[in-house]
């Protein structure tokens, strides 16, 4: 009965660190619990009258809550590992009164203690098995803490992309470029350009989809309310007399319809048209879509 008590402390652990793997390291980056908090807290901030300063702080505190989660399922998993064994598999310090604590409470000191990788020494594991199973723990609590501080330096880059695309859709609608100025060389290569920052913002949302949660300041840097007038570009450019004008409008368009394809699979669930998954995008984080 012990080691099945055991084992399903280590199932817990594993099931933790797979979550982990797949949120921060597998190429297309599917959590699973972690997904489940994050979309919950979005779908929660958007009931929220003040919609706006409520949504805002999603993406933060989603991340902060699926780090937390790990944490406690990490320490909580090993408890359920050594409790079954505490006290006769370890030693205590001399005068400690560690021991005379509930077996639960000192399985979960130790584990904290462990993953924390602050080795307080007041209680230590005597069965061979667990003084190997314990620096695992500590392997796993600087693995986290690791783990944790490279999601923060990823995502933030990722964000930086997407707002410095919607930004400089804001800037071209705002300068009204006309017919003339799309067909020509340097309506080929503006076009063609913005395909490129489309893709990359698309491959964020596929290794960072946690960034789907952040909300944009206002709405010149908000690509959910711009990548309508990027829609409206692409089909001015294929329209274009010149070919290769013609060429970068239906890489722009393209790009745009795989962005679609990615937000709908991901997010919208709307099965509908690049137009109409724009306008869910726009919806769900709050803004009117900009007008062509």
């Amino acid at each position: 009965m012990k080691w099945l008590v055991s084992l399903a402390g280590a199932g817990l652990v594993m099931i933790t660190l797979r979550d982990l793997f797949h949120t921060l390291w597998h190429p297309t980056r599917h959590g699973g619990l972690s997904r489940l908090v994050m979309t919950a807290l979005w779908r929660l901030a958007r009931r929220f009258r003040a919609r706006r300063r409520v949504v805002g702080l999603v993406g933060p505190l989603a991340m902060v809550t699926v780090v937390s989660m790990w944490a406690v399922t990490v320490i909580l998993g090993w408890a359920i590992v050594y409790w079954p064994h505490m006290p006769g598999a370890f030693t205590f310090s001399p005068g400690s009164e560690a021991a005379q604590e509930p077996a639960l409470l000192d399985s979960m000191y130790l584990s904290l203690v462990t993953v924390a990788t602050l080795g307080l020494g007041d209680i230590a594991p005597a069965d061979g098995w667990l003084r190997l199973v314990s620096p695992l723990e500590a392997l796993v609590g600087f693995a986290l803490l690791t783990a944790t501080v490279s999601w923060v330096l990823e995502i933030y880059p990722a964000l930086t992309r997407r707002r410095v695309l919607a930004i400089r859709l804001a800037l071209l609608r705002d300068s009204g470029p006309t017919t003339q100025q799309i067909d020509c060389t340097a309506g080929a290569l503006l076009l063609d350009s913005l395909a490129t920052e489309v893709v990359r913002v698309r491959i964020d949302f596929t290794q960072y989809a946690e960034a789907y949660y952040f909300h944009d300041g206002e709405d010149h840097s908000s690509l959910a309310a711009m990548v309508a007038y990027a829609d409206a570009l692409a089909r001015r450019g294929q329209a274009a007399r010149r070919p290769e004008v013609r060429l970068a409008g239906e890489l722009l368009a393209g790009a745009l319809r795989d962005f679609a394809a990615i937000l709908d699979q991901r997010f919208l669930h709307t099965g509908g048209t690049p137009t109409e998954v724009f306008a869910a995008y726009a919806d769900d984080h709050g803004r009117s879509r900009a007008q062509p």
